[in-house]
């Protein structure tokens, strides 16, 4: 029989993370307010930096720039949805299948 982990069912790592033990979690069991803010807060960062991409000449910039913003996006805007996940699963008032 398997026998669930309350902490990994309460706190949820972010795919961003690099490691086996990862450092940056969701606590599930937070204000759902709290996290679709927090997610809202990446999503719009993300939203902001591709506006200003889109608005800015390139002429004095590095080639090496590229790999840097692609990440920083890549960051904010996964983190940013798997907080939305978290907070539609608590707004709804479903979980997950383990």
């Amino acid at each position: 029989m398997t026998t669930l982990n309350p902490l990994f069912d309460r706190y949820r790592p972010l795919q961003t993370n690099l490691t086996d033990s990862p450092p940056l979690i969701i606590d599930t069991e937070a204000n759902p307010q709290a996290i679709l803010e927090a997610a809202m807060q990446r999503i719009r960062a993300s939203s902001d930096l591709l506006k200003t991409l889109h608005c800015i000449c390139f002429k004095h910039g590095d080639v090496e720039d590229i790999p840097h913003i692609t990440h920083a996006l890549y960051l904010l805007t996964q983190d940013g949805f798997d907080l939305m996940q978290v907070a539609q699963q608590r707004m709804m008032g479903w979980k997950a299948p383990a």
